[in-house]
């Protein structure tokens, strides 16, 4: 004897027992109790392994003393017949245990899982960050009293580009830059639908449904029929602003531009203007600040100058008034922007660009990947 106590060992009568008869009916009523068993063991939480153990156990397990007890001594006649029934119940005992009738709580334990484990926690989602970065372009001129604007991407020409002094022959009605909606040639130009190539469309809307004063920023979606680079999209975002009063500057206009570069990127930016050309606005001019990445010494960033484009602006064209004036007579309202008081600005630039700028990134196309390696760095 060694040190451990001997486990006294049960005889088959207590756990299995005998068969009086081996017709089909007693058969059947054996293992049907038998099964009972297995289902009654496996319809609640369990131990996989003890349950194993219990019915299939090399020396004590209930099919072992099955076997003993009812296949050995079973007359010639009953063995086939007691053989296919001890089959069965052998597979729906192995099936329980491959979790075929197994409880959630023994098939997890069978495949190594500790549900007793906290859930995996599913991470806040945060905003996309383009849209992040017009979010804070257009919270920075609420603050200056401006209120947002919206329209519709599917644009007509007269918006798109009549309204906004756009003649028939200029480079950006060309359909290499614009994508136009097709079956539109039996309407009149001027109502021609078309993807909008910028916001500006809005601006005219908003004239249009109301008299001046007006002080608007325009955030949206626009599309252009350009070839994807690391520097330009099909398909990218514009937050534009109109400000019309009764005498509005160009001083006005460079004050607005000047707080709201400074706002975006630091009270140490400066901002430079350069005479340019827009069709709907005069004068116009580009917007320069001081590159923010060398302030302002020269770098690969701002190719050695010292400053980096950002966006367009000018005084409003008295000819985008006049169109404006027109089309309120149309809808039946008075003209309300033709006087010599009433003058304002207007501005625009590109979402994606400020984005880049600000985050350091050298291709658009980062934004539309859909990389979660990319965003995940804006979380």
């Amino acid at each position: 004897m060694t040190g451990r106590s001997a486990r006294p060992k049960a005889t088959m009568n207590e756990t299995i027992p005998q068969l009086s008869s081996y017709d089909e009916t007693s058969l059947d009523a054996a293992f049907a109790t038998l099964g009972a068993e297995v289902r009654d063991e496996t319809s609640t939480p369990h131990d996989a392994e003890a349950f194993r153990l219990r019915w299939l156990g090399r020396k004590q397990g209930r099919l072992k003393l099955v076997s003993d007890a009812w296949l050995k001594s079973a007359p010639a006649e009953a063995r086939k017949p007691l053989g296919m029934r001890f089959n069965q119940l052998k597979q729906q005992i192995e099936a329980a245990l491959a979790g075929a009738t197994a409880t959630p709580l023994a098939s997890a334990k069978k495949a190594g899982i500790d549900i007793t484990l906290p859930g995996a926690v599913r991470a806040s989602g945060i905003q996309h960050p383009l849209l992040k970065t017009m979010n804070e372009i257009v919270a920075v001129f609420h603050h200056l009293g401006y209120s947002t604007a919206l329209g519709p991407q599917v644009e007509s020409d007269f918006y798109n580009f009549e309204a906004l002094n756009f003649p028939p022959n200029h480079p950006a009605r060309d359909t290499q830059d614009t994508l136009v909606v097709a079956g539109q040639q039996s309407r009149p130009s001027r109502d021609r639908l078309l993807m909008r190539t910028h916001t500006s469309p809005v601006q005219i809307r908003t004239m249009v449904a109301q008299a001046a004063p007006v002080r608007i920023v325009v955030p949206g979606k626009v599309h252009r029929n350009d070839a994807a680079d690391a520097t330009h999209s099909p398909v990218f975002h514009q937050v534009e602003g109109l400000c019309v009063d009764t005498n509005i500057t160009f001083s006005d206009l460079k004050g607005t531009l000047d707080h709201a570069m400074k706002a975006l990127f630091g009270s140490g930016v400066k901002t430079r203007f350069f005479p340019s050309f827009f069709p709907f606005t005069e004068p116009s001019a580009d917007v320069q600040i001081s590159c923010i990445f060398c302030a302002g010494k020269g770098c690969r960033k701002c190719k050695q100058s010292g400053w980096i484009e950002l966006l367009g602006c000018g005084m409003v064209d008295p000819a985008v008034f006049a169109s404006v004036d027109q089309q309120r007579e149309a809808q039946g309202l008075p003209r309300a922007y033709g006087t010599a008081k009433i003058s304002g600005f207007a501005f625009g630039m590109g979402v994606e660009r400020i984005a880049m700028i600000q985050h350091g990134i050298s291709d658009i196309g980062h934004f539309y990947s859909g990389d979660m390696r990319f965003l995940e760095q804006f979380a």
